[in-house]
């Protein structure tokens, strides 16, 4: 069984940041592109950043760009999500997996939640 435990998540104010990461088991981590996914209340979830599976390459939603960065760690199974300038319309749960793994409607980990509020 794969394991995704996020963790970072909190209430934070407009143009403050946070910094989320995702512990991985139960796959071969190394081999796998991954990708942090949020969904906002009464919205579908939504990619907001991938990574492939050496860390080499990122992609983002024309959303976050220049103000997320998603990162990995390879020997440690982890892939983080680093937020600046966070907006109200960031507000969600935030969750990581294997986009590989999704589309093949694999397992999904609680997310952690992240509120933009003043």
């Amino acid at each position: 069984q794969v394991h995704f435990v996020e963790s970072g998540g909190g209430l934070v104010q407009p143009g403050g940041s946070l910094r989320l990461s995702c512990v991985v088991s139960g796959l071969t981590f190394s081999i796998y592109g991954m990708s942090w996914y949020r969904q906002a209340p009464g919205k579908e979830r939504e990619v907001v950043a991938n990574i492939i599976a050496t860390g080499r390459s990122t992609t983002y939603a024309d959303s976050v760009k220049g103000r997320f960065t998603i990162s990995r760690d390879n020997a440690k199974n982890t892939v983080d999500l680093q937020m600046n300038n966070l907006k109200p319309e960031d507000t969600a749960v935030y969750f990581c997996n294997a986009p590989d793994r999704v589309r093949r409607n694999g397992n999904w980990g609680q997310g952690t939640q992240v509120t933009v509020s003043s």
